[in-house]
């Protein structure tokens, strides 16, 4: 069995991961998205109107698997407690996301900001549950 600091390792350093998250009649929606490790957490980067933001706001409960840009899954899932998060907090996850992806990170951030302004986009904190043994 890893431990939780070596799965926060594990999905901290993937290049996407597969962020599951749940509709109101329980169907999962998978997407892959960019990730970045951030002391006990994992930080995603996403539109402030996304579907997955809706569905934390409504249901936090997710599951974080490492994956391919299409979303393949590369290893097993994990489950854990996604938070939405605030302006300053968003800003350090542009941060993250710009150190991790580079030139591609700092692109992407940017062209965001043009297209729908600071407050288009939010930080998104996944919490790993603790792994029984």
């Amino acid at each position: 069995m890893t431990t939780h600091a070596g799965e926060l390792d594990r999905l901290g350093t993937a290049k996407y991961v597969l962020l599951t998250t749940r509709r109101r009649d329980g169907t999962t929606v998978p997407t892959p998205v960019w990730v970045a490790h951030d002391g006990a957490a994992l930080v995603i980067w996403t539109a402030t109107d996304a579907g997955k933001v809706k569905r934390i706001r409504r249901d936090p409960a997710v599951t974080v698997a490492p994956c391919d840009a299409r979303g393949k899954p590369r290893g097993s899932a994990v489950s854990g407690t996604a938070t939405v998060l605030d302006a300053d907090a968003t800003e350090r996850v542009r941060q993250l996301i710009q150190r991790k992806y580079g030139i591609a990170g700092r692109v992407a951030i940017l062209g965001s900001r043009l297209r729908r302004g600071r407050s288009g986009t939010v930080g998104v904190a996944v919490t790993l549950d603790q792994q029984q043994p």
